[in-house]
């Protein structure tokens, strides 16, 4: 017999890793998770901001734990992967978000700081993604990735942006993630992406104050910026059953930004 959707999307007994998860869209997503019925790691450079970030997790009813590490090191990556096995037993979802920007026009960029991008929006989603899978999803015959990309991976950039390193990243972390899902599909592992538009958070907060938030509203055909809900719901069709037949896909979340720049 079919379940209902309410079974669908349960989370409950799942275990999930969310990196960059202490703020921002992380913190969304993990709410989400855990608020299905998934047991939360969190993950972040900065353990003070972990500690209120579970802390906030655990007032809402949610089995959340942290583990701080820099996933643009290879070391703490292992780390982190080893230590969040040690501590759930095993990761059932995968959540990619930890990431960096850079602005400076591509004639000026450093390559110091186009490094620093690459290192963590791509080698470190494909490095924690290839830890996890050997320990975990492989053996266990399962498990659900989830990238966080970006509407700035789907196109040049808009309303003068120079951010050539970042677009480059997100744009690989779309074709990273279709790469995957076909490999890993044979495991019962599911690989998607989500493609966040403008949100208003501390990452977004420098460019939302400079071009003005109702400017940058208004370019969207929504006629508003993301929220603190706005990825919970992809989140969790991504991350239970609810989503077992999709993989290797990516949807933009962004009040409809990409339908105008041939995303």
């Amino acid at each position: 017999m079919a379940r209902t959707v309410q079974q669908l999307f349960d989370l409950s007994g799942k275990t999930a890793l969310v990196t960059g998860g202490s703020r921002g869209l992380g913190l969304q997503m993990a709410h989400a998770l855990g608020e299905a019925g998934a047991r939360i790691m969190l993950s972040s450079r900065k353990a003070e901001d972990l500690e209120a970030a579970a802390a906030e997790l655990q007032a809402a009813g949610i089995d959340a734990g942290w583990i701080a590490a820099d996933c643009a090191r290879e070391d703490d990556i292992q780390r982190l992967a080893s230590e969040t096995l040690e501590r759930l037993g095993s990761v059932d979802i995968l959540v990619n978000n930890a990431g960096a920007s850079w602005g400076a026009p591509a004639e000026e960029h450093p390559v110091a700081a186009w490094d620093k991008v690459m290192n963590l929006n791509v080698r470190g989603y494909f490095l924690l993604s290839q830890a996890i899978a050997r320990a975990s999803m492989i053996p266990r015959k399962g498990g659900r990735i989830i990238n966080i990309a970006s509407i700035a991976g789907l196109g040049g950039n808009p309303s003068g942006m120079k951010t050539i390193a970042y677009n480059t990243s997100k744009g690989a972390v779309i074709n990273f993630t279709r790469a995957l899902a076909g490999e890993w599909g044979v495991h019962g592992i599911s690989v998607n992406a989500i493609c966040p538009g403008f949100f208003k958070t501390k990452m977004a907060a420098v460019l939302i104050e400079t071009l003005g938030e109702k400017e940058m509203a208004e370019h969207a055909p929504l006629r508003r910026l993301g929220d603190d809900e706005d990825l919970k719901g992809i989140t969790l069709l991504y991350a239970s059953d609810a989503g077992k037949h999709i993989t290797g896909q990516w949807l933009a979340v962004d009040g409809g930004v990409s339908a105008l720049i041939g995303g």
